[in-house]
């Protein structure tokens, strides 16, 4: 298709030069859409006037280069954002059986027992696909299901790495045509308690274990460490959140936190990145990992050994404070904790009592992306 550079306005007409009457349509620059000039125009009264004074003979008049094949390339308009595709509801309800042959499910019950791991699996909406795969659901807050992420596990509830592709989609085997996915968070339809502190993993399959350790917060997965999108995220606006990330991901999600902070009140959770040994380190450890090393009933019990007290945070035995990442340690003041930062150089400096601490304005640093440390209240270091 031929865009010529000048063409006539769709847009009002002016006063003829020759008719004097408002009939006159002006040539203007379709790049810009500004009237090359005032004179520059042809009058709509063909019959009775026929007054035409073109471009090229505007150039001509004027002494200025003309090249009439010269094409107009128009900026294309942005092609409209396409709504989020949907699965079927009868397709979603034909998956929710066959657990028997869904290897996760029945490895979770082996960890947590029958009973937990069924309730899980009936909150998440956990289905099993026909190859007996692991279907994790996207449902959105309005209920709708967005897809389903298939994955294949093995008795010991770890993926098989002998299948390939290690991850497929329900709306790609289905081979459903002009599907456009826009993911959710897994779990997303469990934000309608809004009494409950959400907790942000990135497997699916940790969020569903830790939901059933850590029952009091609301657990989502976010399906990887590049996933918390502005998008995505929306549905965050006005909640308390914590991201776990896996270990080595601490840095990273800190500073997704300090764009979350606009939407939500968000913290990062250390409790992997301060537990993990190297090899953990090396294989990606995340919450789950340190979850399953501990039987529910060792894990409830009233003794709440280490483990749990560190995952709760408990602040009978211990006291948050934050330490930036040139070293720098943030201490929120008693009684309050709200309106000071009692600030030592360094932990060392903290532990030894090495040098007199200075006090400032919590306003003044921004403490979502530090590193939380604890402080154990019967020796008073860290």
């Amino acid at each position: 298709m031929e865009y010529h550079k000048y063409g006539l306005t769709k847009r009002g007409k002016s006063i003829c030069p020759d008719c004097r009457r408002k009939t006159y349509v002006l040539y203007i620059d379709n790049s810009t859409g500004d009237p090359l000039h005032s004179s520059v125009g042809k009058c709509d009264r063909a019959d009775n006037c026929g007054h035409h004074y073109s471009p090229q003979q505007y150039f001509t008049d004027n002494h200025i280069s003309f090249d009439n094949k010269t094409e107009y390339i128009p900026v294309p308009k942005p092609a409209p954002k396409p709504q989020p595709s949907f699965i079927d509801k009868m397709i979603f309800e034909k998956s929710l059986s066959g657990y028997e042959k869904n290897n996760f499910v029945q490895w979770l019950g082996g960890i947590v027992g029958n009973m937990p791991a069924s309730e899980a699996i009936e909150r998440y909406f956990v289905g099993t696909s026909k190859t007996g795969g692991t279907c994790f659901w996207q449902i959105d807050l309005s209920g709708k299901i967005r897809s389903g992420k298939i994955i294949i596990y093995g008795n010991d509830g770890h993926r098989r790495k002998d299948v390939l592709p290690p991850v497929q989609w329900v709306h790609s085997i289905l081979k459903l045509p002009d599907f456009h996915l826009s993911q959710c968070f897994f779990g997303e339809h469990l934000l309608v308690d809004k009494s409950k502190t959400v907790a942000i993993v990135e497997s699916e399959k940790s969020a569903v274990i830790a939901s059933i350790y850590l029952p009091e917060m609301i657990w989502l997965a976010c399906g990887g460490s590049e996933g918390l999108g502005a998008e995505k995220c929306a549905v965050l606006k006005g909640r308390k959140v914590v991201l776990y990330p896996d270990c080595g991901k601490f840095r990273k999600w800190s500073e997704k936190a300090r764009e979350l902070s606009k939407i939500c009140a968000v913290s990062v959770s250390s409790l992997i990145e301060n537990n993990a040994a190297e090899h953990e380190r090396q294989s990606g450890y995340d919450i789950a990992d340190y979850l399953v090393r501990f039987s529910l009933s060792e894990f409830n019990s009233e003794k709440q050994d280490e483990a749990q007290a560190n995952v709760r945070q408990s602040e009978t035995d211990k006291y948050t404070a934050y330490l930036s990442f040139e070293g720098v340690l943030f201490i929120p003041t008693p009684p309050d904790k709200e309106t000071t930062f009692t600030v030592y150089p360094s932990v060392e400096a903290y532990n030894k009592r090495l040098e007199t601490p200075s006090i400032i304005p919590i306003s003044d640093v921004d403490s979502n992306g530090m590193k939380q440390v604890f402080i154990n209240l019967k020796t008073l270091t860290i």
